[in-house]
């Protein structure tokens, strides 16, 4: 992968990303949640809820769940008060991981998700033990029977976006964080669909792994994903392309 985090190819191609429609809502209203209350309830003026707020539409989650999760987070209504961790660690062969939380036991989390790490052949790392090795960045993934090359590029270059990558069978969008939304608009008003779109953390360099190793790298990041408190797993794990096409499969 030139660009983006080959995990989330690999959960792509699994028919993993969030298969769970109830788990999809949760992550989104506690973003939403966490969003409001620290940027205050008026999306026009917070672009982390408004993108929260987008997210949600874009999973046809219903106007008035996302009303109250943005209610909650201001303080209108009652609910769970949320705290935001992340934790950083490394995995089978090194692999640089960082796992961002939000939950209301932060005791719970730090013993599961250090529970986690062990179990699958990790551990955790300090804080910016890893971090240094990410870049926070917007992605849109395209299929390549979706859109032609020229139109694609001339959409990136006419937004505001960095790059276009030929990523095997997708077309990869890069755009720094601020030019993402503009993209993202102009994407969606060409009518192009979309396989990912997202700001997300993109790792600098990647770590290739083969065999047991990367089946025990993949058990690591889905055990992380699964938890109820993680919001996003970020990782630097790459494998090669026959051993994806076999776990895929």
């Amino acid at each position: 992968m030139s660009g983006h985090s080959k995990w989330a190819t690999i959960k792509h191609k699994k028919g993993a990303l969030d298969a769970k429609r109830g788990k999809i809502f949760t992550r989104l209203i506690k973003e939403i949640t966490i969003a409001a209350r620290s940027g205050g309830g008026d999306p026009d003026g917070n672009p982390r809820l408004r993108s929260a707020i987008a997210a949600a539409k874009a999973e046809n989650m219903p106007a008035d769940n996302i009303k109250r999760a943005v209610q909650r987070g201001t303080g209108e209504i009652p609910g769970l008060q949320y705290e935001e961790i992340s934790f950083e660690g490394y995995g089978p062969g090194g692999v640089a991981i960082i796992v961002d939380c939000t939950t209301d036991n932060r005791n719970r989390a730090v013993s599961e998700i250090r529970h986690a790490f062990s179990k699958n052949g990790g551990n955790l790392g300090e804080p910016n033990s890893v971090r240094f090795m990410f870049s926070k960045k917007g992605v849109i993934a395209i299929l390549k029977d979706a859109a032609d090359e020229d139109k694609l590029m001339g959409i990136v270059l006419e937004a505001g976006g960095d790059d276009l990558n030929d990523e095997g069978d997708t077309w990869e969008i890069i755009t720094d964080p601020g030019a993402y939304e503009a993209v993202a608009q102009a994407v969606k008003a060409a009518g192009i669909e979309t396989v990912i779109s997202e700001i997300t953390m993109v790792a600098n360099t990647y770590t290739k792994l083969e065999g047991a190793p990367a089946a025990q790298c993949i058990r690591l990041l889905e055990a992380l994903e699964d938890h109820d408190d993680v919001q996003n797993v970020y990782s630097n794990f790459d494998m090669d392309a026959k051993q994806l096409e076999e776990v895929a499969g």
